[in-house]
Order: structure tokens, then sequence, then C-alpha cells
């Protein structure tokens, strides 16, 4: 009877033992996909921080180099600018600037400065 008494503690203990285990896998199954998500809608963020930041630069130095311009914008500039909206990646913002370095009079420029500067600001907020 002695011997029936400790294979029940026994079993009890590995039961308690396995019990004990599952519990601390769903806990961490739970915080293991709760971090997943929470670090799934930083990366979010942070990407759409670099977007804003990529138009940001962008919106700055067509300010500083287009708006603000004494004369002609340079060869050098022109190439700055053209591979900085390149490097934001967006095809409609692209577009507009490609009605801007296309137009013809002051008139269809300063529309044009317009709507990029109205969609570059839409981007970001």
């Amino acid at each position: 009877m002695d011997y029936t008494n400790k294979i029940d503690k026994k079993r009890l203990s590995i039961i308690i033992i396995i019990i004990i285990l599952a519990v601390v896998n769903i806990y961490f199954g739970v915080v293991y996909f709760l971090n997943r998500a929470e670090l799934l809608e930083v990366r979010q963020q942070l990407k759409t921080q670099q977007a804003n930041e990529k138009v940001l630069f962008f919106a700055k130095l067509f300010v500083d180099k287009v708006l603000l311009a004494n004369g002609a914008v340079s060869w050098e500039d022109r190439l700055n600018l053209e591979n900085a909206v390149r490097d934001i990646n967006n095809k409609e913002i692209f577009s507009k600037w490609e009605e801007f370095t296309n137009t013809k009079t002051d008139r269809e420029s300063q529309t044009a400065v317009g709507n990029l500067l109205k969609l570059l600001f839409a981007r970001i907020f």
C-alpha cells in the first residue's frame, strides 16, 4: 500500500509539473504574440516616419534651391532635387514634380509649384 501511495504522489507531482509548464508556455505564447503585434506597429510607424522625413527633406531642398534661388537652379541642385524626389518613391509626387519641370510659362510654374507643395504637405499630415 505504501508503494501505491508513492506512485500516486509521483503521478500527482508529474501532473502538477505538466500543468505548470503548460501555463508557462501559454503565458509566454501570449506575451510573444502581443510583443510581435507591437513590433509590427512600431515598424509601420518607423516606415511612415522615414517616408515623412524623405518628403520633408525634398520639400526643404525644393524651397531652398528653387523658391529661394537667386537666378537659375544649377545642374547639381537639379540633380539633387531629382534624386530626392525619386528617393521618396511615390508616383503621385513624382508626377507633380514632372509637371513642374515640364512647365513652359511662369503661370504654369506657379500652379505646378502650388500643386506640388500641397501634395507634399498632404503626405506628411
